[in-house]
């Protein structure tokens, strides 16, 4: 797998003493310059989206759609074939309720045309390739510009200071990234963003504490997590009559929220709860406003729709549909009209609280959720900080872990006809590197995973009575 040479990459592979270093010589540099331009560029667009009326936005997504037809149309051969098929003459397209008659895509799209809707050669300096599981178990492998992060990193900063957080303050982060040990304690630093990571793979009683004396040195600091992980933190030290009064906000993301697993972590930090949705497709993205819990769609990331079962847009309160996106961020492999398999229920288009005219829904369900596998301690390590989003599972269908023994799983996988030993070894290679030996994991090749009756896979199928 081609990882390409961003920033973001670059940095996230020096080693923590270069890091050092490097954060002490370029402290005195502003960290809206050292993440880059398109970061600047795009929080200037975000704040002024902020103050658009309908019609402004309207007018905006417009435009970027029949930006993003026209190239694909021209540049990309699947798409040129879909339209045609459709009948649809894109030279017609002059107004969003248009955009309603073009075809809706899926995985299967993607995954048997991706040769055929890339715009620029893969192997670009500026390319990455993404995998992701998806919301039906299938992989789902495509290519998007590595330059990326700083524009994505505007819009989570953008939900963050809605919490009060500005560039600079530090973050506790319990998300998934595998952390280097320091005096035993599994957690690293990174000195440019004043993030310290603590290791959501290692969350025994012990490991917790470690965590929990740290956060609490932390001088008004934000936790970034996974609900899960935050949701286990939180009932430690709820047990352990752990109180706090350094933790300004928890920044959740990347699992769906539970209403009574964020009342009972607010309760324990003593600070309020924002969450936000997202995806590694990077179509669509929205967050909580100052005032609401709801999620409020940002308009200058893609084009958010929201799709009843025969495909027609929901304008009712309180009907529930599927997440279509077309992502405005992506130049390397348009997705239009993507269906993302997830579900939101509608509220509106404006907020009557913030006063900003976006799209407005709640009660998003995703396909990450809160699934776990328990290591051999008993601790819990979420799915989500297991989903490998490199080349681990490229040679694979359809995979899910299954577990009856602590510290015990196997990874059951319908495979590729070529699939190889080389292949089965470097799930196991990339799979134990992340787990660290809390859990023993074999491989298993199976003929067929089933599927829930809604048709989405469980990542986890868990055979320990997991207490809540």
């Amino acid at each position: 797998m081609k990882k390409a040479f961003s920033k973001k990459n670059i940095w996230e592979a020096m080693p923590p003493a270069f890091k050092r270093l490097v954060g002490l010589t370029l402290s005195v540099v502003p960290l809206e310059y050292l993440i880059g331009r398109k970061f600047r560029e795009t929080t200037k667009l975000i704040l002024s989206a902020d103050r658009w009326t309908k019609a402004e936005i309207d007018a905006y997504h417009l435009k970027q759609l029949k930006q993003q037809v026209n190239i694909a149309y021209e540049k990309c051969p699947a798409y040129r074939k879909l339209y045609d098929e459709a009948n649809i003459d894109i030279l017609a397209f002059n107004t969003l309720n248009d955009f309603n008659k073009f075809p809706l895509i899926d995985k299967d799209f993607i995954n048997n045309n991706t040769e055929d809707l890339l715009l620029v050669d893969k192997d670009n300096s500026d390319v990455d390739y993404v995998t992701t599981g998806g919301t039906s178990g299938i992989p789902l492998s495509f290519y998007i510009n590595a330059s990326r992060s700083q524009i994505e990193y505007a819009y989570l900063v953008d939900g963050w200071r809605k919490a009060g957080f500005k560039l600079g303050d530090i973050k506790a982060v319990l998300r998934g990234r595998v952390t280097g040990s320091k005096k035993g304690e599994n957690q690293s630093y990174d000195p440019i963003f004043k993030e310290h990571y603590y290791s959501n793979f290692h969350m025994n009683d012990k490991d917790m504490s470690h965590y929990i004396s740290h956060i609490k040195t932390l001088k008004d600091c934000f936790l970034h997590v996974y609900p899960s992980s935050v949701y286990q933190l939180a009932r430690f030290a709820k047990k352990e009559n752990i109180t706090f009064n350094n933790i300004k906000a928890i920044l959740a993301e990347s699992e769906n929220v539970y209403p009574e697993q964020r009342s009972f972590v607010e309760s324990v930090f003593n600070c309020r709860y924002y969450s936000s949705y997202g995806h590694s497709e990077k179509l669509v993205a929205a967050g909580e406003c100052e005032n609401s819990d709801d999620y409020h769609v940002w308009p200058t990331y893609g084009y958010f729709e929201l799709l009843d079962k025969n495909g027609n847009v929901i304008t009712e309160k309180g009907q529930v549909g599927e997440i279509v996106g077309t992502g405005f961020i992506n130049t390397v492999m348009p997705f239009i009209r993507y269906k993302t398999g997830d579900f939101a229920e509608y509220v509106g288009n404006y907020c009557d609280k913030c006063k900003r005219n976006h799209l407005i829904v709640r009660n998003i369900m995703g396909h990450n959720i809160q699934e776990h596998l328990v290591a051999v301690d008993n601790s819990l390590i979420p799915w989500s900080a297991i989903n490998m989003h490199d080349d681990t599972f490229d040679d694979v269908l359809q995979y899910q872990f299954y577990q009856d023994t602590p510290g015990v799983a196997v990874i059951k996988i319908k495979t590729r006809q070529d699939f190889s030993e080389e292949s089965k070894q470097r799930i196991l290679n990339n799979i134990n590197n992340k787990l660290q030996k809390r859990i023993e994991v074999s491989v298993m090749q199976v003929d067929h995973i089933p599927l829930t009756k809604r048709g989405k896979s469980v990542f986890v199928d868990q055979q320990i009575n997991i207490q809540n």
